[in-house]
């Protein structure tokens, strides 16, 4: 059974930073990172695609990072010059249904497993 359990949310005002975490059990491929704003479509932030590169969304580039540590099954996102407008609920997932690449891979609909998310909040 894959688990994934975010961890690291909370609220932050503009220009500040937030890490966070996501340890996977039951599962040892790539994770990666979507956010879903409340009346809107989930959308992918940083994922790792079929080829292990980093892609990030357009409006994250420079502020955001992707990591991992695989000895330790976890995920990380490192948020800086954080903006009102990245205030989202923020998902892990895992098991991308087919091979992706570039902006592709940044597509939510492919992934089968998800975290139950943790909210990110930035206040102007």
């Amino acid at each position: 059974q894959v688990q994934l359990v975010e961890s690291g949310g909370g609220s932050v005002q503009a220009g500040g930073s937030l890490r966070l975490s996501c340890v996977a059990s039951g599962w040892t491929g790539a994770l990666h990172w979507f956010r879903q704003v409340p009346g809107k479509e989930r959308e992918g932030v940083a994922v790792f695609d079929s080829d292990d590169r980093k892609i990030y969304a357009d409006g994250v580039k420079g502020r955001f990072t992707i990591s991992e540590d695989n000895a330790k099954n976890t995920l990380y996102l490192d948020m800086n010059l954080l903006k009102p407008e990245d205030t989202a609920m923020f998902y892990c997932a895992a098991g991308r249904q087919r091979r992706a690449y570039g902006l592709d891979a940044l597509n939510p609909a492919l992934l089968i497993y998800w975290g139950q998310g943790l909210h990110v909040t930035v206040s102007s």
